[in-house]
């Protein structure tokens, strides 16, 4: 009998250790978010001077460098994790000042220069504009505001604040004014290049117009007004016209809701002092040349010899451009099957540099490195080829080093800088990674691909854990957006680099994951990114989530009855559509601010709008907007879930998780929630980002990874 006894213990024990973590070559989450990550990264127009902004654990602080060595050098000391991000960094053309915003949360969909206080302090800080010079000293604070411009003359740097223009003096400690006032709210400054003038849009509503601002003596002169939207204004280099994009102004007759229809736009040049205007280019009408909505928009730049160059989606991808001022056919200086992004011009006029999804590897899809081409030929050359990843290039002023970020499958994001003559890449700030952080321990994603039900080829990246039990639990992993791609490593967003080390965590912990890139996300073309039925119109993409589960439960290591699934925003979304749909597909779930009701505050507009008219489709819009939402689907799930959410959230807001509670509430749907208080989409707080993370792994070991097969 006591033999026996020691025999069932040692089944026992044994079953308990395939289902343990890994604890022989185990780390923490705070050990794999420990790394600092880069941002913001610019280049003065003179010398070789750069900057940009770490994140080391939610201590945020400007950095710089200077050519030929580039030894990164800390500027400020801000030593607390207080949730105050920098934004708009920037350095003057000479090279001697750096401005930057600090506070507010500039990924948000509103109120982004708004105060951001996930510490509850009493006293809220504000959102600043701030100054110091390049060689070091204090940090001066400008005035409250944002979106600075600094002028080409190195002494003044205008900026927004409260919708209208002001001015503060860098060499001079005179308070900030404001420079002047217009109707409208007030974006998109730009100097003259010789700092006399300031371009500028002025948004009415139903329509915009560009200005110019010449002095306090000299009226607003407003580029060609018209019944249309303008946006974008770029200078030419004798500072005598300027070009722009005009899209429709609001109205006409409603448009069905479930249909796609082409959004049109056009590039324009107007005459400075006459402020005249004529059409220099218009988008083809097509579904694929509407407005383009990949990484800076228009991309619009007067370029040096005399040429415009943009981007353009109406070839099926995200290409660059190029056509005299003068007008003509535009010359694509980037073909193939890939996107351009991260598009910067050189200081001289002469070259775009970019990153893009492609390269001599099948894989480089999944990747990003960085490319150059001239703005007058399609002579495109790849900088940075091979398994890393590479991205947000700027030249220098002088002209020989490009400044770019890299990073790999296992080494996170640094900055480096290579010769514009091309060579070798050198790492900065390589000290900075803490001697904490698992670099040998995390894996290589692989590249897989598999066909949704309609055909689709959809791509993922494959997770997979080092040992263990034969039969390992699964989750799926969805990203936000939804335009979006993740990569075969660390990505350039921030939100995105914490859900890798998310997902290198979970893998570490045991489980098989599987990140997707679902249609609606950007990397694989128009018809992938466009797709027929998405969205708010029924939901195509789900389909793609739902065979991501499928694919991975005919995997030979996974166990078909332990798969959950785990997103943010969008990924929310698509999460509480998993498990409403398909609980007996997905046994667990995190829903990290998500949404439930799809319909609410869009029913009355299509269905009882404050006009006669009304959408052709409004009743089957409305109908089908109900049925693409997770609320419609709690009366099937039975899948227990985690809900997380900020309650500043300023891209889905708070009440959407809170509808979701009372709905699983009523069904009796098993459910835990972690709430962060004043905390936003993007967990300002470093802290809050590990206790979402960690919330986030705790409850996958209960659900999946400790209980025994099939038990929820």
């Amino acid at each position: 009998m006591k033999r026996y006894i020691i025999y069932c213990f040692l089944i026992a024990f044994a079953f308990l250790l395939q289902d343990m973590p890994l604890q022989a070559q185990g780390f923490a989450l705070e050990a794999v978010r420990s790394y600092p990550f880069p941002s913001g990264l610019t280049a003065s127009e003179q010398g070789s001077r750069i900057a940009w902004v770490f994140d080391e654990q939610g201590r945020r602080n400007v950095y710089v460098a200077e050519g030929p060595a580039f030894t990164p050098r800390k500027l400020t000391n801000y030593t607390l994790d207080d949730g105050q991000e920098i934004t708009s960094l920037s350095l003057s053309a000479d090279g001697q000042w750096v401005v930057y915003v600090r506070g507010g949360e500039h990924g948000a969909i509103w109120d982004e220069g708004e105060t951001v206080n996930p510490l509850s302090d009493p006293v809220p800080p504000k959102v600043e504009l701030w100054s110091m010079p390049f060689a070091g000293g204090e940090p001066r604070a400008l005035a409250e505001g944002d979106e600075p411009v600094i002028s080409p003359n190195s002494d003044r740097v205008a900026f927004i604040r409260n919708g209208q223009v002001w001015e503060a003096l860098l060499k001079k400690t005179a308070a900030a004014k404001p420079l002047f006032r217009a109707r409208g709210s007030i974006s998109s400054l730009e100097w003259s290049p010789d700092g006399k003038k300031l371009a500028f849009v002025s948004n009415r509503g139903s329509h915009a117009f560009v200005g110019i601002y010449t002095d306090s003596n000299t009226p607003i002169k407003w580029m060609a007004p018209s019944f249309y939207k303008d946006t974008s204004p770029r200078w030419s280099p004798d500072g005598k016209r300027i070009v722009f994009v005009r899209t429709p102004g609001t109205g006409g007759a409603p448009e069905a809701y479930l249909e796609k229809h082409h959004r049109p736009w056009a590039i324009w040049m107007a005459d400075v002092a006459s402020g005249e205007a004529t059409q220099l280019w218009k988008a083809p009408e097509t579904l694929p040349g509407s407005v383009p909505n990949t990484h800076g928009g228009y991309n619009l730049h007067w370029a040096a010899q005399n040429r415009i160059v943009f981007l353009s989606y109406h070839d099926g991808w995200p290409h660059l451009y190029s056509m005299p001022a003068a007008g003509g056919e535009p010359l694509l200086l980037t073909k193939g099957e890939f996107m351009a992004e991260h598009i910067s011009l050189s200081q001289d006029g002469k070259w775009l540099l970019f990153s893009a999804n492609t390269g001599p590897e099948k894989a480089d899809i999944d990747r990003r490195h960085v490319a150059r081409v001239p703005v007058d030929k399609p002579a495109m050359e790849l900088l940075t080829p091979g398994d890393g990843l590479e991205w947000s290039p700027v030249l220098t002023g002088d002209g020989a080093t490009v400044a770019l970020i890299t990073a790999t499958a296992q080494r996170p994001p640094l900055p480096s800088v290579m010769s514009f003559d091309k060579g070798k890449v050198k790492v900065l700030a390589q000290d900075l990674i803490p001697a904490s952080f698992p670099q040998k321990q995390l894996v290589t994603p692989q590249q897989v691909t598999y066909k949704a039900p309609d055909g689709f080829t959809i791509h993922a990246q494959l997770f997979e854990p080092k040992g263990g039990a034969a039969k390992k639990p699964a989750i799926v992993y969805v990203h936000g957006g939804p335009s979006r791609q993740m990569l075969l490593g660390w990505h350039y967003s921030d939100y995105y680099a914490n859900a890798y080390a998310m997902n290198q965590y979970l893998t570490n912990l045991g489980f098989v994951v599987l990140s997707v890139n679902y249609r609606l996300g950007i990397g694989y073309g128009y018809a992938f990114q466009q797709p027929e039925k998405a969205g708010l119109a029924g939901a195509s993409e789900y389909q793609d989530i739902r065979a991501a589960a499928t694919w991975l439960a005919k995997q030979p290591q996974v166990d078909a009855s332990r798969i959950g699934i785990y997103g943010g925003s969008y990924g929310g979304y698509l999460t509480a559509l998993a498990l409403g749909r398909d609980s007996d597909l997905f046994a667990a779930g995190v829903d990290i601010h998500g949404m439930s009701d799809r319909s609410l505050g869009r029913i009355t507009e299509l269905v009882a709008p404050d006009r006669y008219e009304r959408a052709p489709d409004a009743d089957l819009a409305a109908k089908v907007i109900w049925e693409s939402s997770p609320a419609s689907s709690v009366g099937t799930w039975k899948s227990p879930v985690l809900l997380i959410h900020g309650d500043d959230d300023r891209n889905v807001s708070f009440s959407r998780s809170i509808d979701m509670v009372r709905r699983l509430e009523a069904k009796g749907v098993p459910f835990e929630t972690l709430v962060l208080v004043d905390d936003t989409h993007h967990w300002m707080l470093f802290s809050n980002a590990l206790k979402a993370g960690n919330a986030t792994a705790d409850f996958f070991q209960r659900k999946l990874l400790r209980k025994g097969i099939g038990q929820r």
